[in-house]
Protein backbone atom coordinates (compact mmCIF):
# COMPACT_ATOMS: atom_id res chain seq x y z
CA UNK A 1 0.00 0.00 0.00
CA UNK A 2 1.17 3.42 -1.37
CA UNK A 3 2.49 5.53 2.21
CA UNK A 4 1.28 8.94 3.11
CA UNK A 5 4.53 10.74 2.15
CA UNK A 6 4.38 8.96 -1.75
CA UNK A 7 0.65 10.18 -1.84
CA UNK A 8 1.91 13.78 -1.16
CA UNK A 9 4.59 13.81 -3.37
CA UNK A 10 2.74 12.37 -5.76
CA UNK A 11 -0.60 15.08 -5.78
CA UNK A 12 2.35 18.45 -5.16
CA UNK A 13 3.08 16.67 -8.85
CA UNK A 14 -0.27 16.70 -10.43
CA UNK A 15 -0.53 20.00 -9.04
CA UNK A 16 3.06 21.26 -10.75
CA UNK A 17 1.84 19.73 -14.24
CA UNK A 18 -2.06 21.10 -13.65
CA UNK A 19 -0.16 24.35 -13.33
CA UNK A 20 2.18 23.99 -16.21
CA UNK A 21 -0.58 23.35 -18.30
CA UNK A 22 -2.12 26.45 -17.02
CA UNK A 23 0.82 28.61 -16.93
CA UNK A 24 0.08 29.37 -13.25
CA UNK A 25 3.00 29.56 -10.64
CA UNK A 26 2.13 26.43 -7.81
CA UNK A 27 3.64 28.68 -5.48
CA UNK A 28 0.39 30.64 -5.76
CA UNK A 29 -1.64 27.62 -4.89
CA UNK A 30 -2.35 26.57 -0.81
CA UNK A 31 -2.50 23.02 -0.48
CA UNK A 32 -5.15 21.52 2.71
CA UNK A 33 -4.74 18.64 3.27
CA UNK A 34 -8.57 17.14 4.36
CA UNK A 35 -8.18 15.00 7.56
CA UNK A 36 -11.35 14.19 8.23
CA UNK A 37 -11.24 10.65 10.54
CA UNK A 38 -7.75 10.31 9.58
CA UNK A 39 -5.15 9.11 12.57
CA UNK A 40 -3.12 12.14 14.11
CA UNK A 41 0.16 9.18 12.99
CA UNK A 42 -0.94 9.50 9.61
CA UNK A 43 -1.35 13.46 9.65
CA UNK A 44 2.48 13.46 11.31
CA UNK A 45 3.69 11.66 8.39
CA UNK A 46 1.90 14.19 5.94
CA UNK A 47 4.01 16.97 8.58
CA UNK A 48 6.84 15.36 7.97
CA UNK A 49 6.92 15.47 4.16
CA UNK A 50 6.19 19.24 4.61
CA UNK A 51 2.48 19.75 4.58
CA UNK A 52 1.94 22.49 6.82
CA UNK A 53 -2.20 23.46 5.83
CA UNK A 54 -4.72 21.34 7.64
CA UNK A 55 -8.67 21.03 7.29
CA UNK A 56 -10.92 19.81 9.33
CA UNK A 57 -14.49 19.20 9.16
CA UNK A 58 -15.92 19.15 12.62
CA UNK A 59 -14.86 21.15 15.87
CA UNK A 60 -15.03 18.56 18.09
CA UNK A 61 -12.48 16.23 16.06
CA UNK A 62 -9.87 19.02 15.56
CA UNK A 63 -9.95 20.11 18.95
CA UNK A 64 -8.53 16.60 19.73
CA UNK A 65 -6.44 16.25 17.18
CA UNK A 66 -5.22 20.31 17.95
CA UNK A 67 -4.15 19.12 21.13
CA UNK A 68 -1.51 16.34 19.76
CA UNK A 69 -0.08 18.80 17.14
CA UNK A 70 -0.13 22.15 18.95
CA UNK A 71 3.79 22.06 19.24
CA UNK A 72 4.20 21.31 15.19
CA UNK A 73 4.06 24.16 12.91
CA UNK A 74 0.43 23.98 11.76
CA UNK A 75 -2.11 25.80 10.12
CA UNK A 76 -5.90 24.91 10.65
CA UNK A 77 -8.27 25.49 8.63
CA UNK A 78 -12.22 24.85 9.23
CA UNK A 79 -13.94 23.42 6.25
CA UNK A 80 -16.90 22.16 7.59
CA UNK A 81 -20.16 23.67 8.27
CA UNK A 82 -20.65 25.13 12.13
CA UNK A 83 -23.26 24.79 14.65
CA UNK A 84 -23.61 27.89 16.89
CA UNK A 85 -23.13 25.87 19.78
CA UNK A 86 -19.61 24.79 18.51
CA UNK A 87 -18.68 28.06 17.16
CA UNK A 88 -17.07 29.50 20.08
CA UNK A 89 -14.15 27.32 19.54
CA UNK A 90 -13.26 27.82 16.29
CA UNK A 91 -11.58 31.14 16.95
CA UNK A 92 -9.29 29.47 19.38
CA UNK A 93 -7.45 26.47 16.50
CA UNK A 94 -8.21 27.60 13.39
CA UNK A 95 -7.04 30.36 11.40
CA UNK A 96 -9.08 30.14 8.38
CA UNK A 97 -12.99 29.32 8.18
CA UNK A 98 -13.89 28.17 4.93
CA UNK A 99 -17.98 27.27 5.34
CA UNK A 100 -19.37 30.82 6.39
CA UNK A 101 -22.70 30.06 5.15
CA UNK A 102 -24.54 32.63 7.64
CA UNK A 103 -24.71 35.91 8.63
CA UNK A 104 -25.45 34.28 12.51
CA UNK A 105 -21.99 32.06 12.49
CA UNK A 106 -20.01 35.33 11.47
CA UNK A 107 -21.17 37.31 14.42
CA UNK A 108 -20.39 34.33 16.51
CA UNK A 109 -17.00 34.03 15.38
CA UNK A 110 -15.91 38.24 15.43
CA UNK A 111 -14.03 37.36 18.88
CA UNK A 112 -11.62 40.38 20.32
CA UNK A 113 -7.84 39.12 19.57
CA UNK A 114 -8.64 36.25 17.95
CA UNK A 115 -8.31 37.15 13.97
CA UNK A 116 -9.57 34.82 11.42
CA UNK A 117 -9.50 35.02 7.73
CA UNK A 118 -13.01 33.65 5.96
CA UNK A 119 -14.16 32.21 3.02
CA UNK A 120 -17.85 32.48 1.94
CA UNK A 121 -19.07 28.41 1.00
CA UNK A 122 -21.31 29.26 -1.90
CA UNK A 123 -24.42 26.22 -2.85
CA UNK A 124 -24.62 27.46 -6.32
CA UNK A 125 -26.41 23.50 -7.10
CA UNK A 126 -28.96 24.64 -4.35
CA UNK A 127 -28.30 21.16 -3.67
CA UNK A 128 -30.56 20.54 -0.19
CA UNK A 129 -28.15 17.74 1.53
CA UNK A 130 -25.36 20.77 1.54
CA UNK A 131 -25.21 23.95 3.49
CA UNK A 132 -24.15 27.00 1.50
CA UNK A 133 -25.04 30.48 0.33
CA UNK A 134 -27.36 29.87 -2.84
CA UNK A 135 -27.41 33.49 -3.96
CA UNK A 136 -24.99 36.19 -5.17
CA UNK A 137 -27.40 38.51 -3.74
CA UNK A 138 -27.46 36.95 -0.58
CA UNK A 139 -23.54 36.50 -0.47
CA UNK A 140 -23.35 40.94 -1.11
CA UNK A 141 -25.61 41.58 1.82
CA UNK A 142 -23.60 39.50 4.26
CA UNK A 143 -20.50 40.87 2.75
CA UNK A 144 -21.12 44.09 3.22
CA UNK A 145 -21.68 43.39 7.07
CA UNK A 146 -18.20 41.13 7.27
CA UNK A 147 -16.53 44.11 5.94
CA UNK A 148 -16.98 46.17 9.62
CA UNK A 149 -16.14 43.10 11.71
CA UNK A 150 -12.73 44.50 13.28
CA UNK A 151 -11.64 40.56 13.81
CA UNK A 152 -13.18 39.31 10.54
CA UNK A 153 -10.94 39.19 7.06
CA UNK A 154 -13.07 38.86 4.14
CA UNK A 155 -10.64 36.50 1.65
CA UNK A 156 -12.55 34.69 -0.92
CA UNK A 157 -15.19 31.99 -1.31
CA UNK A 158 -15.38 28.22 -1.11
CA UNK A 159 -17.75 25.73 -3.36
CA UNK A 160 -18.42 21.85 -3.35
CA UNK A 161 -19.37 20.97 -6.74
CA UNK A 162 -22.26 18.14 -7.07
CA UNK A 163 -20.62 15.03 -6.77
CA UNK A 164 -19.43 13.28 -10.13
CA UNK A 165 -16.35 10.94 -11.30
CA UNK A 166 -16.31 12.74 -14.37
CA UNK A 167 -13.77 16.00 -13.45
CA UNK A 168 -15.10 18.33 -16.21
CA UNK A 169 -18.47 18.00 -14.86
CA UNK A 170 -17.21 20.42 -12.31
CA UNK A 171 -15.71 22.48 -14.05
CA UNK A 172 -18.72 25.34 -15.12
CA UNK A 173 -19.28 25.40 -10.92
CA UNK A 174 -15.43 26.80 -10.71
CA UNK A 175 -16.09 29.24 -13.33
CA UNK A 176 -18.97 30.16 -11.63
CA UNK A 177 -17.29 30.87 -8.37
CA UNK A 178 -14.62 32.75 -10.12
CA UNK A 179 -17.05 35.29 -11.74
CA UNK A 180 -18.97 35.50 -8.44
CA UNK A 181 -15.83 36.52 -6.75
CA UNK A 182 -14.42 39.28 -9.35
CA UNK A 183 -18.65 40.85 -9.08
CA UNK A 184 -18.08 41.02 -5.61
CA UNK A 185 -14.80 42.65 -5.44
CA UNK A 186 -16.01 44.99 -8.20
CA UNK A 187 -19.57 45.93 -6.88
CA UNK A 188 -18.25 46.20 -2.72
CA UNK A 189 -14.70 47.77 -3.41
CA UNK A 190 -12.86 44.43 -1.77
CA UNK A 191 -9.93 42.85 -2.94
CA UNK A 192 -10.91 38.84 -1.74
CA UNK A 193 -7.97 36.58 -4.09
CA UNK A 194 -9.10 33.01 -2.42
CA UNK A 195 -10.80 29.91 -4.24
CA UNK A 196 -11.23 27.59 -2.30
CA UNK A 197 -12.23 24.86 -4.72
CA UNK A 198 -10.81 21.25 -5.81
CA UNK A 199 -10.98 18.23 -4.06
CA UNK A 200 -9.27 14.30 -4.76
CA UNK A 201 -11.46 14.14 -7.80
CA UNK A 202 -11.00 17.38 -9.14
CA UNK A 203 -9.11 19.56 -8.37
CA UNK A 204 -6.36 19.69 -11.68
CA UNK A 205 -9.69 21.39 -13.26
CA UNK A 206 -9.97 23.53 -10.14
CA UNK A 207 -6.74 24.68 -10.84
CA UNK A 208 -7.11 25.43 -14.85
CA UNK A 209 -9.92 27.51 -13.40
CA UNK A 210 -8.08 29.83 -10.62
CA UNK A 211 -8.46 27.47 -7.49
CA UNK A 212 -5.92 29.21 -4.90
CA UNK A 213 -6.80 26.40 -2.41
CA UNK A 214 -7.37 22.81 -2.93
CA UNK A 215 -9.01 20.59 -0.17
CA UNK A 216 -7.78 17.33 -0.90
CA UNK A 217 -8.04 14.23 1.55
CA UNK A 218 -8.31 10.92 0.04
CA UNK A 219 -5.68 11.51 -2.58
CA UNK A 220 -3.45 11.88 0.29
CA UNK A 221 -4.42 9.98 3.14
CA UNK A 222 -6.28 7.24 1.26
CA UNK A 223 -10.10 6.40 1.89
CA UNK A 224 -11.04 6.26 5.45
CA UNK A 225 -12.64 3.84 7.11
Amino acid sequence: MISVRESLRIVRSRIEKACERSGRDPANIKLIGVTKGVSVEKILEALDEGLVDIGENYVQEAKKKWEFLRERNVIWHMIGHIQTNKAKYVPHIFSYVHSIDRLRILELLNVPNKPLKVLFQMNLAGEETKSGIRSEEELFDILKKAKDMKNIEPIGLMIIPPYSPEPENSRPHFRKLREILYIANERLAMNMTELSMGMSQDFEVAIEEGATMLRIGTAIFGERR
